[in-house]
Parts: structure tokens; C-alpha cells; sequence
């Protein structure tokens, strides 16, 4: 079983960040920095290229250790073994991805700012939910904002672990752990540094 290694840093890839000529590099620094989750988000049309990308990155997290979630692809996810998938409010039901993934698959919902939200994916079989933004977020500047309020009454109510999202960066992210992000994912501040190893090194401290 996986669920315990629900804790750290979250790096989220980033098509736009990431040219195809660096792609693996590049989220290969992240875990070398010692991100223990890469989520695999390419919204891209070509079937080919997600199917090579993240056939590749399970390799890439088996060997360091990580954990590879998919984003919104029940089908990719299957057909690379990934360890889990995340879902929006506009995508697939837990229990669909649950009956097609199995019984030990990670399976993350985003709940935006809504705690009742993430009740209720939590009573559906959800094994994290994901809360944001909390900043300003390059990558969905008009996405919903949450506080940290929430998260404080988040972590208060629910049981399984919790995810903090939406412009977090390595001056940002101590202030979520503090108020008890279990997870902090991060793109942009990630995925655009001139280092990215050593900026991932700086969040993942966080969690020791």
C-alpha cells in the first residue's frame, strides 16, 4: 500500500514549461530534489506523446522512489501502471476510476474552496483531496481562492490526507505546512527555475 507516502512535495508537470526536448530532465530534477508525487498533466491531443511521456515517468518515480499520478485520464493511467489518477468536478467519478483502477489506486480529487467538497469525496472513497488557490497562480489566474482557514478546518474534519495548490513557491510553501498542507503542489516556481533541483530540495525540506 501507497497511501503513506501521500506527504511532501507534488510536482505537477507543465507542457508549457517543459519542452519536449527536456521533459524527462526536467521532472527528473524534481525528484532528485526529492518531490515524492509527479502528476503527469499534458492536455495536449497527441495520444502518442502522453503515452511515451508518462511511460517514461513511471520508470522515472519507480527509481526514485516517487509516486506517479495521472491527471484525468482513467485509460493513460491503466495503461501505464501509473499508481493513481486526479480528477476535477468536470471529469470522471471516483467510483468509476475506482471500479476501472482497482482497489489500491491513489485517487485525488480538487476541491477547490469547498469543504463540503471534499466531505463528501472523502465518503466517496477519495484517498487525498487538493485545495486551491492560494496565491496567485500563473498557471489558473482566475481560479477560486482558498485560505487558510480552510485548510485549517480541512484538516480538522477530514481524515485523509490534504493537498495545498495555486501559486505556491519555495518563499510560500512553509506558511501551508504550517497550517497543515500534508501536500504542497507546485508547477510554475518549479518547473520555470534556472535550478530546479535545488528549488524542489527547498520545499521537500519542509516536510522533515
Amino acid at each position: 500500500m501507497t497511501r503513506h507516502l501521500l506527504r511532501g512535495l507534488y510536482a505537477i508537470t507543465d507542457e508549457s514549461l517543459m519542452p519536449e526536448n527536456n521533459f524527462l530532465d526536467s521532472a527528473e530534477q524534481a525528484l532528485l530534489g526529492g518531490a515524492r508525487l509527479l502528476q503527469y498533466r499534458d492536455k495536449s491531443h497527441d495520444q502518442n506523446k502522453r503515452l511515451l511521456q508518462a511511460s517514461a515517468l513511471k520508470q522515472y518515480c519507480q527509481r526514485h522512489g516517487a509516486l506517479l499520478i495521472i491527471n484525468d485520464d482513467i485509460d493513460l493511467a491503466l495503461q501505464v501502471q501509473a499508481d493513481g489518477i486526479h480528477l476535477g468536478e468536470d471529469d470522471a467519478s471516483i467510483d468509476l476510476a475506482r471500479r476501472i483502477l482497482g482497489s489500491n489506486a491513489i485517487i485525488g480529487i480538487s476541491c477547490y474552496n469547498q469543504l463540503e467538497l471534499a466531505l463528501q469525496a472523502e465518503t466517496a472513497g477519495a484517498d487525498y483531496v487538493a485545495f486551491g488557490a492560494f496565491f496567485t497562480s500563473p498557471t489558473k489566474p482566475n481560479a477560486r481562492v482558498a485560505t487558510l482557514e480552510l485548510l485549517q478546518a480541512a484538516k480538522q474534519q477530514l481524515r485523509i490526507p490534504v493537498c495545498a495548490i495555486g501559486g505556491i513557491t519555495t518563499n510560500n510553501a512553509g506558511m501551508l505546512v504550517e497550517h497543515g498542507a500534508d501536500m504542497t503542489a507546485v508547477i510554475s516556481d518549479l518547473f520555470s527555475s534556472d535550478d530546479i533541483c535545488t528549488s524542489a530540495s527547498h520545499i521537500a525540506r519542509l516536510f522533515s
